[in-house]
């Protein structure tokens, strides 16, 4: 049965998840986006969505990159 690299769980429905930022086996998609996606440079979450990037740095949300002084980036416009 495949392991999932974060958790350890041993599971009959693990897949496998490969990007440009990595790869690995999971049981789930908790412990994928624990290991592979992208954190914000100024809070630290796991961006899950979208995001911003800027300069090859990701945030969270325009208000994370404003916070980090990078202007041009809107939420909303």
């Amino acid at each position: 049965m495949p392991t999932c690299d974060v958790c350890g769980n041993d599971y009959d429905k693990a897949f496998t998840v490969t990007t440009v930022r990595g790869s690995g086996t999971f049981d789930s998609f908790e412990c994928a986006i624990h290991k592979l996606a992208p954190k914000c440079e100024h809070c630290g979450c796991h961006i899950i969505g979208h995001g911003a990037e800027h300069d090859g740095k990701f945030y969270c949300c325009a208000h994370c990159a404003k916070k980090s002084g990078i202007t041009g980036i809107d939420d909303r416009i």
